[in-house]
């Protein structure tokens, strides 16, 4: 059986004490980020100076303030050869670069791999051979921790997938039993499930770090549709009936797809109903990606909709999609009426309203009259019987799915 005690330990709160003993010994505070150049841990302000905030340069206060740097940073500092350093680099300021002081990078390797890298600030007079090769010392400590991290990351994700994407009975059961035993007394409590759709990269190597994402327990990514990936996330909550911590992780994810808030398009996300551990996974793993699909069929339900909160959706997610485009509509839907069907909809939307239809789509009300018997031609519909209204609505806000 595995064994858990790097299940239940804080990772974080180990790496914020090796970063303090590193500041401690140095007498100046530390930076730590992942081989990403994202921010774990950083060290607290002793003096003066350290608190004067022109002490700070662009670069390390978007560092500390974002939790990450910009590509153009990581490009810059790799280019002084830290990836492949054993031992302390010195980084001299650049203006054009944002780095007004200069850097003391030490690399933190595990088994000749760089994981990460220690940041400080090089003052005058620096610290001294002696120091750093202490600093150093702790810094191999470090890398052993962002191996053991990564290790453990690793079976998550692939036990994370496994129950995403295995069959329903014994061998979902199967799955989520590993996963419980992977995540030990993390499984308890309720949790929920983030789809982000479509991830940019199926690369896994290109999915964030889960410590960067509050409140992430797993990720990883999984089909969607048959050339694209999606990012699922399992995420713990504070309780049942706030999915702050969730909705919050979604957009972060979002962020990082490179949709910024405010986007008009873009991917999107769901996010599934809160469960009680993890039995319901594959459950809320179709919730989430449910509401994935509504937030990419209707923008004004995301971009992070919530399953409870896409309404008709939840039952049309649910149709396969030769049975949720009836040939009633087919005629319809072809390019050359994309105006009809849209007039159609936003009509039925309306509850039949006709002024509230015309004012929101900008025309006369004869001309929607036109409009609409023009689509009960095309559809052989009757407007007028509830029924035929229904399944006109529904064609119509199946066909954005």
């Amino acid at each position: 059986m595995r064994d858990n005690a790097r299940v239940t330990s804080d990772y974080k709160g180990d790496y914020q004490e090796l970063v303090d003993e590193i500041s401690e010994l140095l007498g100046a505070p530390a930076t730590l980020e992942n081989r990403d150049f994202e921010l774990i841990a950083f060290g607290a302000y002793d003096s003066e100076r350290d608190l004067d905030a022109s002490a700070l340069d662009p670069v390390r206060t978007r560092s500390i303030l974002s939790r990450r740097s910009t590509p153009a940073v990581r490009t810059w500092f790799e280019g002084f050869g830290i990836t492949r350093a054993t031992g302390p680099v010195r980084i001299p300021p650049s203006q054009e670069a944002g780095v007004y002081r200069g850097r003391i990078c030490l690399p933190a390797r595990h088994r000749g791999v760089v994981l990460g890298y220690v940041w400080l600030l090089d003052d005058d007079p620096g610290p001294t051979e002696r120091q750093l090769d202490a600093a150093m010392a702790v810094t191999a400590r470090i890398g052993a921790l962002l191996a053991d991290e990564a290790q453990h990351g690793a079976d998550l994700t692939r036990e994370l997938r496994a129950v995403l994407t295995a069959e329903r009975g014994w061998q979902r059961e199967m799955a989520v039993a590993e996963l419980r035993t992977a995540l030990g007394a993390r499984a308890d409590g309720p949790h929920t499930v983030v789809c982000v759709a479509p991830w940019p990269s199926a690369d896994p190597e290109d999915a964030p770090s889960v410590r960067t994402v509050p409140g992430a327990t797993a990720l990883c990514t999984v089909p969607w549709g048959t050339a694209s990936q999606c990012l699922a996330l399992l995420v713990r909550l504070r309780s049942a009936d706030a999915l702050t911590a969730a909705t919050s992780a979604a957009a972060r994810l979002l962020e990082r797809a490179g949709r910024p808030a405010g986007a008009d398009s873009g991917p999107a996300a769901g996010v599934a109903a809160a469960r009680a551990g993890l039995a319901d996974l594959g459950a809320a793993w179709r919730e989430a990606a449910a509401a994935a699909r509504a937030a990419l069929a209707e923008p004004r339900l995301g971009p992070v909709a919530e399953w409870a909160r896409i309404g008709p959706f939840r039952l049309l997610t649910s149709l396969p999609p030769d049975v949720a485009r009836d040939p009633a509509v087919h005629a319809l839907l072809s390019p050359a009426h994309r105006e009809l069907a849209r007039t159609a909809e936003v009509y039925l939307d309306r509850a039949g309203q006709a002024g509230r239809t015309a004012a929101e789509l900008g025309i006369h009300r004869q001309t929607l009259y036109y409009r609409l018997s023009r689509v009960e031609q095309l559809t052989g519909l009757d407007l007028d019987d509830g029924e035929h209204r229904l399944l006109l609505h529904m064609a119509l806000k199946a066909a954005r799915l």
